[in-house]
């Protein structure tokens, strides 16, 4: 719902939207030029009498003074029948300027303020506030949950360039569009008259002392009231003993005797007054010239955040696919409910919906987000298509499901099959499809067919589970899917270190250059994205479209990908790896993966085994804030298999990793990582109680055998590694 309050307003009313920001911007710029061009700063300490009286002394027929909020003061007064006007120097009451505004100002003023529509006009550019508004709104919230709350705001992004430019422009922005927006519309309300106006000051006074011809320099009220505090000082007309000055400051209105100076009576801004002199100085930059440069440049960002959002728009539209005669939801016999984050599990969907509509099926394909179960009145059965993303939480397309499934008072009718996508090498396989089912169950909604999975989009896995559903429909259902791969890029290898040849376990670090892209293919996605330490690379082999997914040991910023990488019996993948030579080639894509360090100066207690080191060798290379980490390192011999030889001791010169401990499991010690965190229990448990966070990595026997040992350290201090991973203080990345 989120996304589509943000969605729709921003590309029906883009243009708009960017007409609003740019004039914006453009007016941003005046009061800055009118606070830089005051003549003088010589209203400090200066009374409003001081500068009455000289200003009458140069200009007799003075009739107001008037102080902007930059501090610009304007006199006008009239000249044997001929009217005057004049910015003033405070300093010698002398006019050294022209009161009237630029002709680029006021054009640029009726532009952003009505289009040059009159009332009309006001209201378009009042709905496009209203727009803005719902934007920066949405678009806060997309942000707190993409970077995870608000302490997690400004954290580090991933993804296409124009999904990073997309966040970065709007969490720095939103804020002050909101902002704008609100004062906007609240200026808009005030001038058709739905706001509360003020009283217009006081009544005026019954009775005045007559006086006339006293200066302005001997009235008492005006003697106390410095210049920094003034508004406007009317003059009481020439030769009128009946008549006052009309005193109007920052705190209210006022009439002051003209002979006597005496305050005859006095009315202070009412609450409404007071919001909307703050609204029109927070809209408009006036008295606050620094304020409207901010907002001018957070103004800026909307062309910018218009581009790339509609770039993401037609890039999502792009990676789901058309479902060809798609069964309005009323009249559907099936509903498929798609979770997909990257859109692959979409391409599932329209396999499936294809395979069942020939079948004579009616079918109807629709995101999780978007569950409504009377929407589906003729709907004999529900399959869900969930894939998960992170540690175990919904997809985009999936988002509210769960909160909608629990919300129902009775579950379906119809029954429900559940299939899982993911990766078995995640900690939590299909964590999500799996809270689905365990939720669905609760609420007593019928199983059509208990939960499957897919791992790594497998055709197979795909193909025998369609064979199952076809049993119990009653048809035959043959799913022959073909995945469609991401975009790949082309990795050309520039160095490589080998390692193993003694022990028969060839393993390797392999070094490849990035590929180069275009702006236009950052921009678009369709260039080889950013990707950090820990993320996954996927290397599609030769003759094969199932890529091989493995842990990465470097971040863009290194400048080049890199890969610990061991030969498997039988691998098509690691046997072609092994074997590549400086300036052979292969076909990768990125895959998001969310394990890193925390950020902070908590310790990390980094724990691998074999080539699992990779991932933790690039958080090591990457600690340049030298946050303490400790590694616990296993493998076969220090002489053939020491991954990382090189480079470790220098890390540990340069403090980027402050303790490393290894095992060997071929020497005549034979130790493994786990029997080493056991000698070193003391040192973990003083690291743990100081914070730290645990990172495991490797084979999943190896992390069984860490998490046992951990479970032995951590009891007597009523931990477990269960309970730091809700804490968010333990993280495995195996496979």
């Amino acid at each position: 719902m989120i996304r589509l309050l943000h969605r729709w307003p921003g590309i029906i009313a883009a243009l708009l939207l960017i007409t609003l920001a740019l004039s914006g911007s453009v007016l941003a710029i005046f009061p800055t030029l009118e606070k830089l061009g005051n003549p003088s700063q010589a209203e400090a300490g200066l009374s409003v009498a001081e500068l009455a009286g000289r200003i009458q002394s140069v200009y007799p027929g003075v009739e107001q003074i008037r102080r902007a909020p930059s501090g610009r003061i304007t006199a006008y007064w009239f000249d044997n029948g001929t009217p005057g006007a004049a910015v003033i120097d405070p300093a010698t009451g002398q006019g050294v300027g022209s009161v009237d505004a630029s002709t680029l100002e006021l054009w640029m003023t009726d532009f952003h303020r009505s289009l040059f529509l009159g009332d009309n006009g006001r209201w378009t550019m009042a709905i496009g506030a209203a727009a803005m508004l719902v934007l920066a709104i949405s678009g806060l919230l997309l942000v707190l949950r993409r970077t995870g709350g608000w302490r997690r705001y400004f954290r580090k992004l991933k993804g296409p360039l124009s999904g990073r430019l997309h966040v970065e422009f709007a969490r720095v922005a939103v804020i002050g569009l909101a902002l704008s927006s609100v004062t906007a519309l609240w200026m808009t309300a005030s001038t058709f008259g739905f706001i509360p106006e003020g009283m217009g000051g006081p009544l005026f006074p019954d009775t005045v002392s007559g006086m006339m011809d006293v200066p302005p320099t001997d009235l008492p009220a005006l003697q106390d009231l410095p210049v920094a505090e003034l508004r406007g000082l009317t003059f009481p007309f020439d030769g009128d003993p009946g008549d006052v000055f009309t005193l109007k400051t920052n705190a209210g209105t006022g009439y002051v005797d003209q002979g006597t100076g005496e305050m005859l009576a006095w009315e202070s801004l009412n609450t409404w007054e007071q919001i909307t002199e703050t609204v029109y100085m927070l809209h408009t930059g006036r008295g606050a010239a620094w304020l409207g440069i901010i907002f001018g440049l957070m103004a800026l960002t909307v062309p910018l955040m218009a581009l790339t959002g509609i770039i993401l728009w037609l890039a999502n539209r792009r990676a789901r696919p058309r479902i060809r005669n798609n069964a309005a939801a009323g009249h559907a016999e099936t509903v498929l409910l798609v979770g997909s984050e990257g859109g692959s599990t979409w391409g599932f969907a329209a396999t499936l919906h294809s395979a069942l509509t020939e079948a004579g099926q009616k079918v109807h394909v629709a995101p999780m987000a978007g569950f409504a179960p009377r929407r589906y009145g003729h709907a004999k059965r529900f399959i869900a298509l969930a894939a998960t993303y992170g540690d175990g939480d919904a997809p985009s397309s999936a988002k509210g499901f769960l909160d909608k499934l629990a919300a129902l008072e009775t579950a379906p009718e119809a029954p429900l099959s559940v299939l899982g996508f993911g990766d078995r090498s995640f900690p939590d396989y299909c964590g999500f499809a799996r809270q689905v089912t365990r939720l669905a169950a609760e609420k007593g909604w019928a199983e059509l067919l208990p939960i499957h999975t897919v791992d790594r989009q497998s055709p197979q896995d795909f193909l025998r589970w369609g064979r199952e559903l076809g049993a119990v429909l009653g048809i035959a259902l043959e799913l022959n899917h073909q995945p469609v791969l991401p975009r790949t890029g082309k990795l050309t290898l520039i160095s490589r270190r080998d390692y193993g040849a003694e022990m028969q376990v060839p393993t390797a670090i392999l070094r490849f250059a990035l590929p180069r892209a275009s702006l236009m293919q950052k921009l678009t996605g369709r260039g080889f994205p950013r990707f950090s330490a820990g993320d996954l690379v996927g290397i599609v082999p030769e003759g094969s479209d199932v890529p091989r997914f493995y842990s990465l040991a470097s971040s863009t910023c290194d400048g080049f990908l890199e890969i610990c990488v061991r030969r498997h019996e039988g691998g098509l993948c690691s046997g072609q790896l092994t074997t590549l030579e400086q300036g052979d080639t292969a076909r990768a894509f990125i895959r998001r993966n969310d394990f890193r360090p925390n950020r902070g100066k908590a310790p990390v207690i980094l724990i691998g085994a074999g080539t699992g080191i990779g991932p933790l060798a690039g958080f090591i290379r990457g600690n340049k804030n030298r946050q303490p980490m400790h590694l616990f390192f296993g493998t076969r011999h220090p002489d053939s298999d020491l991954l990382y030889d090189h480079e470790l001791p220098g890390w540990q010169s340069e403090d980027r990793l402050h303790s490393l401990a290894t095992a060997f499991s071929r020497t005549a010690d034979r130790a493994h990582v786990q029997d080493v965190l056991r000698r070193d229990a003391a040192k973990v448990t003083a690291l743990v109680a100081a914070g730290a966070q645990i990172m495991v990595c490797g084979g999943r026997s190896m992390a069984h055998g860490v998490s046992e040992a951990l479970d032995e350290i951590l009891e007597p201090m009523g931990l477990t590694p269960a309970m730091l991973k809700a804490e968010g203080r333990y993280a495995e990345d195996v496979y």
